[in-house]
């Protein structure tokens, strides 16, 4: 019986964003997390103010994980801003993960919004063609989103005759 070798590479990843408060330093320690094909980190840029950033490949694999862990920074934070802009990879699971996250962050009134990049905008134009996801061009434009007055909803009103 023929044996087989196999060899295993660990994934390195950058952290291009990670956001201080005023005082230079972070409210809650740095949160780190290694999935099989990507690491999700949070930071906080101010108080109450979480960026759950997601490196690597996000798909079927881990969409769930990453829905779980960025849900678990709600807990003490009442904005988050998901960074995906460090993805190289984004499939269509990706997708249902961030509708999940939406429908829960909506449940548990969380505001949020989604910094995106190339792998995350390809998807994103089939999937979500109405723009109907909060996305913004970078993480501090999502910062000052999430921190901007919510919309106001339309009421319908009954017509008197």
């Amino acid at each position: 019986m023929k044996q087989h070798e196999y060899t295993f590479q660990l994934m390195e990843f950058t952290v291009p964003h990670v956001p201080h408060n005023e005082t230079g330093s972070t409210d809650h320690a740095a949160d780190l997390q290694v999935s099989r094909t990507a690491q999700f980190q949070t930071t906080w840029p101010q108080e109450g103010t979480a960026v759950v950033a997601a490196f690597g490949e996000l798909d079927a694999a881990n969409g769930v994980e990453f829905v779980d862990y960025a849900l678990r920074q709600s807990e003490h934070a009442q904005r988050l801003v998901l960074d995906l802009s460090g993805l190289s990879f984004f499939a269509t699971a990706g997708f249902t993960a961030l509708h999940t996250f939406n429908v829960q962050s909506v449940g548990q009134d969380i505001r949020w919004a989604l910094a995106s990049g190339p792998a995350v905008q390809r998807v994103l134009r089939i999937c979500d063609p109405d723009a109907t996801l909060p996305v913004c061009d970078d993480v501090d434009e999502a910062v000052s989103a999430v921190h901007e007055d919510p919309p106001r909803l339309l009421h319908l009103v009954a017509e008197s005759r």
